[in-house]
């Protein structure tokens, strides 16, 4: 069973009001095509709590199509934009493929799935083209029957406008114009899974960031702080299944770093055994996330470099950047291979609880956060100012290294508590910023001038290496001498909010 290639669905639902019947759609430079009429029953699987539901996703199968996973969707005006993931070949009708389950896993984990839902539409379609002959976008009248058993419980019916990829957006305004006028309701974007399902699918997601005052404990920082990566962890997980955008692993190593960094930060708060436990096992999935960033990002890096080489180089560059291709290759096959594991499962499991519940000490828990948590930020900064002082004359690589992960943590601890500090937190945090994408472009300029000299071997690929080195080499320098200002800005007294 394989995936076939996904396209983002560009769409608007409406509602259609008993006797509606769809206008004539074409003119002003469309052709409209009848299509014939379709007759589709349609299976939804979800756990018992409707988890897939409240996640804002789908699993169905639908006759004479097959398995179809739907993602979180995001609006764009009147316009509902996610990712449709069919899965092609034969499969039962009762047994999903594990590829597709697979992209719901995060939400899912070792759940059982069952029907939680069966649909029979009847679909009358129309298909607009331009003069030229392509197609830009469908219309379908869908009417809907939810089904118990062999008996109708309810109905509904639904217009929906579909927008044909590299269609403009003007075509879609122009479409739902005609229909308003035509009769058709307001637009509403609520799926059919959803409309069928009433309020068993309208409660939230088993996390949730919560919004918090600045009068807040601890315990509700804490939770918010927590959940927020758990909930940016969960909605990548699909994308790092999937591999095919670098932004999906970056997201989710970002959370798992983030969730590491606030557990150390809230340490004087939380109960340290379970604290530690969980990251442990955070430390683990980090290694396996990072692995295949660091290979990514080394990837775009050389690759932009070797494009501003001579075309005469450019074969022996080519053949060092499929070594990168290879090893990125190797890592996220190691990676999806992990996220396949049950520990896996049971370590989402421990951080939705973490982030719901989390284990914060009792003497401590309903305290002020914005006096109780002042302590919590000065270790990480006594760190980052060390590190600084130790690197002032003459850093090391490592020095500057150690001074970006500081960095990062006593950013991220700004973060975590910005909702109770406010303006000055922020102001800090991105102070904090400056400084740490400073120190880490010279640690990617490190990193890759190490690994140039490692995969450098002899002829035009040593030649060649030597070139990139050199220019890393550079950037590295322009890095250091960037350092002091990025410093200066930070450490200003002003800016340390909890002092």
């Amino acid at each position: 069973m394989s995936r076939t290639p996904d396209h983002a669905e560009r769409e608007t639902k409406l509602l259609a009001p008993a006797g509606f019947r769809l206008p004539d759609l074409g003119g002003d430079g469309l052709v409209a095509s009848p299509l014939d009429e379709r007759r589709y029953a349609t299976v939804y699987l979800d756990t018992p709590e409707l988890d897939v539901a409240r996640w804002g996703s789908s699993l169905r199968h639908r006759e004479g199509e097959g398995w179809t996973v739907k993602l979180p969707s995001r609006t764009e005006g009147d316009m509902l934009v996610r990712g449709e993931h069919v899965f092609d070949g034969v499969a039962s009708n009762r047994q999903p493929p594990e590829a597709a389950v697979d992209l719901l896993r995060a939400y899912v984990r070792d759940r059982a799935l069952a029907p939680s839902v069966r649909l029979r539409t009847v679909r009358r379609s129309v298909e607009l083209s331009d003069e030229l002959g392509r197609k830009v976008a469908e219309v379908t009248d869908d009417e809907v029957s939810v089904m118990d058993g062999r008996r109708v419980a309810s109905r509904f019916r639904e217009v929906e406008v579909e927008l044909a990829a590299g269609a403009s957006e003007d075509v879609l305004g122009a479409l739902v114009e005609r229909l308003h006028e035509a009769g058709a309701g307001p637009v509403d974007n609520v799926s059919k899974l959803r409309r069928a399902l009433g309020p068993r699918a309208e409660g939230p997601p088993e996390v949730v960031v919560p919004e918090i005052e600045k009068s807040a404990n601890v315990t509700e920082v804490v939770r918010r702080a927590l959940a927020a990566s758990v909930v940016r962890l969960m909605r990548h997980d699909a994308g790092v299944r999937m591999g095919e955008d670098p932004e999906e692993v970056h997201q989710a190593r970002v959370a798992t770093r983030r969730l590491r960094s606030d557990l150390r930060t809230f340490r004087d708060a939380l109960a340290p055994t379970w604290a530690g436990a969980l990251r442990d096992e955070l430390k683990w999935l980090g290694h396996e996330l990072g692995a295949v960033r660091d290979a990514e990002v080394l990837r775009e890096r050389m690759g932009g470099r070797a494009d501003a080489l001579d075309a005469r180089d450019r074969r022996a560059a080519d053949a060092l950047l499929r070594r990168l291709d290879e090893r990125q290759a190797r890592a996220r096959e190691e990676l999806v291979r992990s996220m396949r594991e049950p520990r896996y499962a049971r370590l989402l499991d421990e951080l939705v609880d973490a982030a719901n519940t989390p284990a914060v000490l009792p003497e401590v828990a309903d305290a002020p956060a914005s006096e109780a948590l002042r302590p919590a930020l000065e270790g990480p900064w006594k760190h980052l100012e060390t590190a600084i002082e130790t690197s002032k004359a003459d850093p090391t690589d490592e020095h500057l290294h150690a001074a970006r992960i500081r960095a990062k943590r006593v950013r991220y601890a700004a973060e975590a508590v910005s909702s109770v500090f406010g303006k000055r937190a922020k102001a800090f945090a991105e102070a904090a910023v400056e400084l740490q994408d400073v120190l880490g472009e010279h640690q990617d300029a490190v990193v890759a001038s190490a690994w140039l000299r490692e995969a450098a071997g002899s002829g035009g690929d040593a030649f060649v290496a030597g070139e990139l080195a050199a220019v890393e080499a550079q950037a590295a320098a322009r890095s250091r001498e960037a350092v002091p200002k990025a410093w200066r800005e930070l450490s200003r007294k002003r800016l340390r909010f909890w002092a």
